[in-house]
This record gives structure tokens, C-alpha cells and sequence, in this order.
């Protein structure tokens, strides 16, 4: 996941290959994980099909986990872990339905304090009104996103992620004032 998080998903990509190989066929957490990772790193390269595939592989080897398998911990692939990778890779793939329905069961199953999932969720939530065509709730729901983020959590990954969004927007938009709201929170 660090590639992933940091820019670089490629190499994330390979990554998860290889970690997806490591751990084989059979349900288990790190199969699971692995799934839900590469589809995250392929939906970013966009390799669409094979987001798809490893998708399909994340879910069907969460249903057969083991409760232990299932637990939340670091090394089980917990129910709210799976719907936070999901969300991002669905959302990254404009598969916005699908991923909203990650997001509401991923922001049920996070804990309020766990504000940088919290933050991450709504930015993915944020790009899909955008790729739903609308854009000014788009920009209004990142801002306020990138808001709620105790400050110094609204660099790296939050910000990676509300600076994606921004570049989505038609240059032609980017003086409409919900876009120079968010514009203004990226320079804050």
C-alpha cells in the first residue's frame, strides 16, 4: 500500500502481483488483501478490467474468511477495512454507485476518531459527485473534508487525494466558487 499512498501505483501494482501470488487461491486475509490492494493499484494505472478482476477475487475471498480471518485486527481483513480499499478502487474506476455503497458501510464501520479514513472516504465520496457530474457539490464536500482534518493531517494522502479532484475540474471551472473554495483549502 505505500506506493499506492505515495504516488507510485505501478509499483504497487507489482507489488500486489506478487503478494497475490505469495498468498494463493485459497480465503484468506492476505489473499483478500492483496485482491483488494492490486485493485486499487490497477484501477490507478487504469487497468480497468484487471480492477475489476481482482475486485471480484477481494469480495469472494471475504465471504468464505474465517471469523478469525475476518477480525479486526492487523493482520485479519476486517469488513470495514475491505469497503475503505474498495471505495477507492471503485471510485477510481467511476464505478460511483458501487462505491458509495463502500463509503456508507466503510463510514459505519470506522470510528469517529479515525479521522484520516473518515477524511479519505469523503474525498473518495467528493470525487464521485464530481464524476456524477456534480461538480460544486464535488468541491463543497472536499473542502469541507479537508476542513474537518485536524491540520496536520490535511497533507500527504488527504491532500494527494483532494489535489486529484481539483485537477478533474475543467479549467474553465476552476473560477466558480466552490472550485476556488477547494482551491483555496489546497493552498491553506
Amino acid at each position: 500500500m505505500v506506493p499506492i499512498n505515495f504516488g507510485a501505483p505501478q509499483a504497487a501494482a507489482e507489488l500486489a502481483e506478487q503478494a497475490r501470488r505469495i498468498a494463493g487461491s485459497h480465503p484468506t486475509a492476505a489473499a483478500a488483501l492483496s485482491a483488494a490492494v492490486a485493485a486499487r493499484a490497477y484501477a490507478l494505472t487504469g487497468r480497468h478490467e484487471q480492477a475489476e478482476g481482482a475486485i471480484a477475487d477481494a469480495e469472494r475471498f471475504a465471504t468464505r474468511l474465517s471469523p478469525r480471518q475476518r477480525a479486526d485486527t492487523w493482520f485479519g481483513y476486517g469488513e470495514q477495512k475491505e469497503h475503505v480499499h474498495l471505495s477507492h478502487a471503485l471510485t477510481t474506476l467511476g464505478s460511483t454507485r458501487r462505491a458509495r455503497e463502500s463509503q456508507t458501510r466503510a463510514l459505519e464501520l470506522s470510528s469517529p476518531t479515525s479521522s484520516m479514513t473518515r477524511g479519505l472516504l469523503r474525498l473518495d465520496a467528493a470525487t464521485c459527485w464530481h464524476r456524477d457530474g456534480d461538480t460544486e457539490q464535488a468541491c463543497r464536500a472536499a473542502t469541507a473534508a479537508l476542513a474537518d482534518l485536524p491540520p496536520g493531517w490535511r497533507t500527504g494522502l488527504t491532500r494527494t487525494r483532494a489535489v486529484e479532484l481539483y485537477r478533474m475540474i475543467p479549467a474553465q471551472d476552476h473560477h466558480e466558487p466552490a472550485a476556488r473554495e477547494l482551491r483555496d483549502a489546497l493552498s491553506a
